[in-house]
């Protein structure tokens, strides 16, 4: 990988506000015409397709056009994920309860947060240390097991969302009631 300085990373780098309208266009649209059931596994299988396409970048493939496609592609997915779970997980909930159930949601999504982390950074470094054990560290060699470990993660979180995609698509209820459900739930008012 090249190094680049803060300010290039920034311009050029997937910001926040370009996954924040791909969620408010998915929550908009595709999540109230198709429901849950359908738009959640289909963006993890995005998501899951972006983390395959990153697998082959490597020591000198450029950020435009190896890494920031497949970025996108996981934004586009993760924005179908994110908001349509959360609107699901709390769709049906009483008005007094809304705060609280909103509050889990939003710890359990940190705690997942906090263990896959942990999990793909263990994997990540194993595949690391595996790759330069019994060699000479050389300049080259670690960058080489550097890009190994990012590969090995991509590949597992591509696994995992893989699983998810599965898991979501028998979990959720069907297309109709999931979706009156969180209309149903958008027009109920917020007591105070």
């Amino acid at each position: 990988m090249r190094d680049h300085g803060s300010v290039h990373i920034g311009v050029s780098g997937d910001a926040p506000h370009r996954r924040a309208v791909v969620a408010q266009v998915s929550t908009n649209i595709t999540g109230p015409r198709f429901g849950p059931r359908v738009v959640v596994p289909a963006g993890m299988l995005l998501a899951a397709t972006g983390l395959v396409w990153l697998t082959g970048i490597g020591a000198h493939t450029s950020y435009a056009a190896h890494v920031l496609p497949p970025l996108l592609v996981i934004g586009l997915g993760l924005g179908h994920v994110m908001p349509i779970s959360f609107g699901a997980a709390t769709a049906g909930v009483d008005a007094g309860d809304a705060g609280a159930a909103s509050a889990t949601v939003n710890t359990m999504q940190q705690v997942g947060c906090s263990i896959g982390t942990a999990l793909l950074n263990t994997l990540a470094t194993s595949a690391a240390a595996a790759y330069v054990e019994g060699h000479t560290p050389t300049k080259s060699l670690l960058a080489e097991a550097q890009l190994h470990s990012f590969t090995t993660a991509f590949w597992w979180s591509a696994g995992i969302f893989a699983f998810g995609a599965i898991a979501t698509g028998l979990l959720f209820r069907g297309h109709g009631t999931a979706t009156v459900d969180l209309q149903k739930h958008a027009e109920t008012p917020a007591v105070a």
